[in-house]
């Protein structure tokens, strides 16, 4: 599916998106960056609470193309910043990881 495709399938705002027909092909929870290095499958998009630029980092090292801030927590500009230079798509959502991971299961199954 495209990252367009689970934007609109899930309702995320959309606050930074480099690349809306890149493909995704599943969804990886944490908000233990260094879980996310060792577990986070390629393609994948990361759900977390983390709304820094180590997790842009994170997101280029693994190969995930967007990262899912969850509970509406602000973006930072330099997160922005380094997610633009990185073509890093950043998507926010009110609810909580539980939640989304569910979501994306359901429509990435």
């Amino acid at each position: 599916m495209t990252l367009q495709g689970v934007i609109d399938a899930v309702g995320f705002e959309s606050v930074l998106v480099p690349d809306a027909h890149v493909e995704v092909t599943g969804a990886y929870t944490s908000d233990l960056l260094s879980d996310v290095v060792a577990h986070c499958p390629e393609s994948a998009l990361l759900v977390t609470v983390q709304n820094h630029k180590n997790s842009v980092a994170v997101c280029t090292l693994v190969g995930a193309p967007a990262i899912v801030v969850v509970h509406n927590r602000e973006i930072p500009e330099d997160m922005l910043d380094i997610a633009r230079r990185e073509g890093i798509a950043i998507l926010r959502t009110p609810e909580d990881q539980f939640t989304v991971s569910c979501r994306l299961g359901h429509i990435l199954k």
